[in-house]
């Protein structure tokens, strides 16, 4: 018999990153299968829309910048306020940008580096206490295939995505017998504002063949919908365009 999914009409999720791309996807999906989201992002502007697009009873928010430690333990003080829970973690805050080790400055490269992994680990200190309280729970790590390979010309991303990779199963081995299970989502080149205006420019060809938010999306909420006795520790995806 094949396993049964999970239902998520219980579950309070919180999302980083979560006004455009891969994490504002993930919010309709999540709220479409009956969850709850908590949303943080540095925008107050975009998080007031979304959750009006969401409705009020399914959705909370927070201006949300993850490189303070104090907004991410605000964006998780927000959920437990509004849905007296929280059953999981989607760390998506990220930037990036193309192109070779000298080509960008120390502003550029000290913001991707504290966005994408400082920003992480701030967000799941504040998300894993509540999450322990509540016997257990998931944390799903929004990475890249650049964090298993590398490549040329985003050096500097690539290692902070590695950083995500090595920090999410770590997490793994230390919080599963407690009940939290970690994955790490490791897409390929989506097509969404990322890195525009830093390697991308609007309307490129290569984007025809990225895969969509939508795509992320559905592989984040099929991790939180698996029986709890499964978990899944990293899960690489590509478009059928794409090389790997």
């Amino acid at each position: 018999m094949p396993a049964e999914t999970r239902s998520l009409a219980d579950d309070v999720v919180a999302i980083t990153g979560a006004t455009s791309g891969i994490g504002a996807a993930a919010a309709h999906q999540l709220v479409d299968a009956g969850a709850k989201v908590v949303l943080g992002a540095r925008g107050a502007e975009g998080v007031d829309k979304l959750v009006a697009e969401l409705g009020e009873e399914n959705a909370v928010g927070v201006a949300c910048d993850v490189r303070d430690p104090a907004d991410c333990q605000r964006l998780i003080a927000a959920g437990v306020r509004k849905f007296g829970r929280l059953t999981g973690l989607v760390a998506n805050a990220g930037i990036g940008a193309y192109g070779g080790i000298l080509d960008y400055d120390d502003e550029l490269i000290t913001r991707m580096i504290e966005t994408n992994f400082s920003g992480t680990v701030w967000a799941v200190r504040a998300a894993v206490p509540v999450l322990l309280e509540a016997g257990g729970g998931d944390i799903v790590v929004l990475s890249s295939v650049a964090g298993l390979r590398g490549g040329a010309d985003e050096a500097v991303y690539a290692a902070t995505k590695f950083a995500q990779v090595g920090l999410a199963g770590a997490m793994d081995r230390e919080l599963r017998e407690k009940g939290i299970r970690v994955t790490a989502v490791c897409p390929a080149g989506v097509s969404t504002e990322f890195a525009m205006g830093l390697g991308r420019t609007p309307g490129m060809p290569a984007l025809d063949d990225y895969l969509q938010a939508d795509d992320v999306a559905f592989a984040i909420t099929t991790v939180l919908r698996q029986p709890r006795r499964l978990r899944t520790t990293q899960w690489a995806l590509w478009s059928n365009g794409q090389s790997s």
